[in-house]
């Protein structure tokens, strides 16, 4: 059998199959004879558009031209595949072919809406219908005769939360302050805090992996495997760029009792960072430094926290920074490696010897690739590093944030991202 004949076939044994499903169906759920004869109806109906035929090149190129009247961006490849997109569909049916050429000539909201009057400049006045439309109304009246309410007919009782709300709700939590957060609002938190450990710090490996940025290497083997597809010429360039990983990310967290308001929600940051992401050391301090990375492990995060101040002797105690990250800097240099990006969580209220925070951090940031300091207090659009501590740190940061909201740690995660993606 020819293949034209052949696909013809094809398709009408396909139409027949749908036609005794949707009946075979319909008589399964108990619906009356109405309902199976317009579904079946909606199967067969014509629908016919006559103004579609020999001249159908002539016509698509005419409502290309209309679309572009209206501001539309439509080439030659849109022509093309409305082409075959109307040899794909019955052409005698006005509703396939309005949605098979406005799926080929629109991309956008207001392409899509110019669409409607260029159709009928060109093709003449008529009904279009969306087919989803009716089928929703068929399965309307279908739905009750199985026991299932039609939209809109909740049990009364159930009470469901419009969108916007939920999505202020979030919002407030989003900016609200860490010091001002009930309980509820904590565990509320937990999943915004997830999602924001997901991002953090890349480099660049020496593997590569295609891209279609132009400034990186000519992938010379791709191109001409990509000209092999096209007789020989060489239509597009491939290009290669470094991949990327994970770049080591150090968290050390001030837990002294000038930030009891903020240390434990920036803990559950820590935690997640350490359950989301590879390569992250988590460190808390007071007068010392304690590691409490194998304590976050975990995706209970409310058993990590509590390991976590199981194994800390000086919570909500003094502060003695320096000393910290002295520690950190002779007992753990080889677990941070060349090229870690440091964050400090502190306020920092420091009871140490300044000179000796300001050699420390001499020191660390010469090691690490970025020093970030989140400080809660930073928020203030007033705030001055004036402590003697902060004075002393400052010469050694790259970055001073504020550290005291949802927000704010989103900003950081950005600038974790930007800063180290291209390097």
């Amino acid at each position: 059998m020819p293949e034209e004949p052949r696909v013809a076939a094809g398709h009408a044994q396909i139409a027949e199959q749908a036609r005794e499903n949707v009946a075979r169906r319909a008589r399964s759920w108990e619906a009356d004879e109405a309902t199976i004869e317009r579904a079946e109806a909606f199967l067969k109906r014509p629908g016919r558009l006559s103004s579609v035929g020999a001249h159908a090149t002539g016509q698509v190129a005419a409502l290309a031209a209309q679309l572009r009247a209206h501001g539309a961006r439509v080439g030659l490849g849109e022509v093309l595949a409305a082409q075959r997109a109307l040899a794909a569909v019955d052409a005698a049916d006005r509703t396939e072919v309005f949605f098979a050429l406005r799926a080929s000539l629109c991309s956008t909201r207001a392409e899509m809406t110019a669409f409607a009057g260029a159709f009928t400049a060109v093709f003449g006045a008529g009904e279009t219908r969306d087919p989803l439309d009716e089928l929703g109304e068929i399965a309307k009246q279908a739905l009750p005769r199985v026991g299932i309410p039609p939209q809109g007919d909740e049990p009364q009782g159930t009470e469901l939360t419009p969108a916007p709300a939920a999505w202020s709700e979030e919002e407030l939590l989003r900016e609200k302050d860490f010091a001002e957060y009930t309980d509820a609002e904590r565990a509320a938190a937990r999943r915004l805090l997830q999602r924001i450990a997901l991002r953090g710090p890349l480099r660049r490996s020496r593997r590569t992996v295609p891209t279609t940025r132009r400034r990186e290497t000519h992938d010379l083997r791709a191109t001409i495997r990509a000209s092999l597809r096209t007789g020989g010429e060489l239509l597009e360039r491939r290009y290669r760029e470094p991949a990327q990983r994970p770049r080591r990310l150090v968290l050390i967290c001030d837990v002294s009792g000038s930030m009891a308001p903020y240390s434990r929600m920036l803990l559950q940051y820590m935690q997640a960072c350490v359950a989301a992401r590879a390569r992250v050391e988590a460190f808390v301090f007071g007068t010392r430094l304690t590691r409490v990375t194998r304590e976050l492990r975990g995706r209970d995060s409310d058993r990590a926290l509590q390991r976590a101040a199981a194994a800390v002797d000086d919570w909500s105690g003094g502060t003695r920074i320096g000393e910290a990250i002295a520690v950190l800097n002779r007992e753990h240099g080889r677990r941070i490696g060349r090229g870690a990006m440091v964050i400090l969580l502190s306020d920092g209220w420091d009871r140490g010897e300044p000179e000796e925070l300001a050699e420390e951090m001499a020191r660390l940031q010469r090691t690490a690739y970025r020093v970030i300091w989140l400080n809660p207090l930073a928020a203030d659009p007033r705030y001055e590093p004036l402590t003697r501590g902060m004075q002393a740190a400052m010469p050694h940061v790259d970055r001073l944030l504020p550290g005291n909201s949802i927000a704010s740690l989103e900003a950081l995660a950005e600038l974790m991202e930007r800063e180290t993606a291209d390097r």
